[in-house]
């Protein structure tokens, strides 16, 4: 049996979910709508207060979508109650960010400045204070959306191991490398 599959989703209050006759699962809650679609042969089933998820043998492609679609659902009720926040740092001498509606600047020591579109359901804060690094703010109700803005962000200068700048998740440990020692 599938140890993630089984687990029962608890619904938080004012969340609701329904499932069509077509498998699309939506959630409705404070922080806005989702929606999944569910393979044909999984099963969700919703009670008072949780959402169970269930699939109909051991099939191992069976087994493989009863922990995957569970881990979506349970995904999105958090997200429509909670949110999820990314915060990433810039390093560097010179790096800036800055909002202007829906469009991230950045100027990431290249010869121009980057303009970042950010889609409409990701809401984005850039934040310098004097003394520190700049730090920009995701913040969103779609796990899977706001996780592929914040690596696509991390791509356009990714932390280099020798100095350590470039673009991080806050708290993220860089594995540093040593420069070069001189021959004697």
């Amino acid at each position: 049996m599938s140890r993630i599959g089984i687990l029962p989703i608890s619904l938080p209050e004012g969340v609701t979910v329904t499932v069509d006759k077509d498998n699309l699962v939506t959630v409705k809650g404070p922080k806005g709508e989702l929606l999944q679609q569910v393979d044909k042969n999984i099963k969700v089933k919703i009670d008072e207060k949780e959402i169970v998820v269930e699939r109909p043998d051991d099939e191992i492609r069976n087994k493989s979508m009863h922990g995957l679609y569970r881990s979506l659902i349970s995904n999105m009720v958090v997200g429509v109650s909670e949110g999820y926040t990314i915060q990433q740092e810039l390093v560097g001498v010179g790096y800036r960010a800055e909002t202007k509606g829906q469009i991230l600047e950045l100027s990431l020591g290249y010869s121009h400045d980057i303009h970042f579109k950010i889609p409409e359901e990701v809401k984005v804060e850039a934040k310098t204070e004097r003394r520190s690094n700049p730090v920009i703010t995701l913040t969103s109700a779609d796990k899977q959306l706001i996780g592929q803005v914040a690596a696509k962000i991390r791509s356009l200068r990714p932390p280099e191991p020798y100095k350590g700048k470039g673009i991080k998740f806050v708290g993220e440990q860089l594995r540093r490398k040593a420069g070069k020692s001189a021959a004697v």
